[in-house]
């Protein structure tokens, strides 16, 4: 959460407030719950507020969307970058202990699943916040190896830092096939559990760009484990992942990648 607070404001910045990245894939998301006028939704771990607000276009005057985070710096975001709608609550709400006395028609819950410490209990709180008629609309990434954006640079840091992801953390790849997904919402009481996947192209530019960027934008502790490496050390890393972009890179030099995302919809 410490390193979600400090990268939330370039995250927004960079991906989010413009649809560019994963979320090229958050309209799918949004569709794929069938929202009407008038329904009441609850966007589980909202971020800055990038669904919450295509939600919000959906339900008219007379909806209502709450937009829950345990980010204080996220849900600040989201606030001043939905200022102004009637229709709109943000909260700070731990997805695994909130409790609403109103029942929704709706839950979503994009690209946070596999981050949260207990998700069977998560999801869970999910069920017991819809109404017996309620949908469940989430979306996760797929497998890294489907999504080389962060494959090939995990698989290849990795290697100099074993401990660049704490043993024991939740990691991107823990919901990153079909069956995982869809027996882990199943498990938490969920029915007609369907999931499909989405695949669009991501391009961060050219292999410069792509290795600037993430030095730019990587969170400070993970800045300070590449930093304590040697020259030598660095200069082998980049050009391991140089090496690793070579299958996405085209003639003139610049990447494209492929991005899997699972969207997943189910019944109370």
């Amino acid at each position: 959460m410490t390193i979600w607070n400090e990268v939330a404001p370039r995250y927004h910045k960079r991906w989010a407030s413009e649809d560019k990245g994963p979320f090229a894939s958050t309209k799918k998301l949004v569709d794929s719950v069938d929202i009407k006028k008038g329904d009441k939704i609850l966007d589980v771990a909202c971020g800055t507020g990038v669904v919450t607000k295509k939600l919000t276009q959906k339900v008219g005057k007379t909806g209502l969307v709450v937009g829950a985070d345990t980010s204080v710096t996220a849900i600040q975001i989201a606030k001043k970058w939905n200022a102004n709608r009637s229709n709109l609550l943000f909260v700070n709400a731990d997805a695994e202990n909130f409790t609403f006395s109103e029942k929704f028609d709706i839950v979503t819950c994009q690209y946070a699943l596999f981050f949260f410490p207990n998700a069977s209990k998560a999801l869970k709180n999910m069920r017991k916040s819809l109404k017996e008629s309620g949908k469940l609309g989430m979306s996760v990434h797929g497998h890294r190896n489907r999504v080389p954006y962060f494959g090939n640079i995990l698989d290849a840091v990795t290697q100099f830092i074993p401990e660049y992801v704490p043993p024991g953390t939740p990691d991107l790849d823990r919901y990153g096939t079909k069956k995982s997904f869809r027996d882990e919402v199943k498990k938490a009481g969920f029915s007609n559990v369907k999931v499909k996947d989405y695949t669009f192209k991501y391009s961060p530019g050219t292999f410069d760009d792509y290795w600037k960027n993430y030095l730019k934008y990587v969170a400070k502790p993970i800045k300070e484990k590449l930093n304590s490496l040697s020259k030598p050390q660095r200069k082998e890393l980049k050009e391991m992942i140089r090496e690793n972009t070579k299958p996405h890179t085209k003639r003139d030099g610049i990447i494209k990648f492929p991005w899997e995302v699972l969207i997943l919809t189910a019944k109370y």
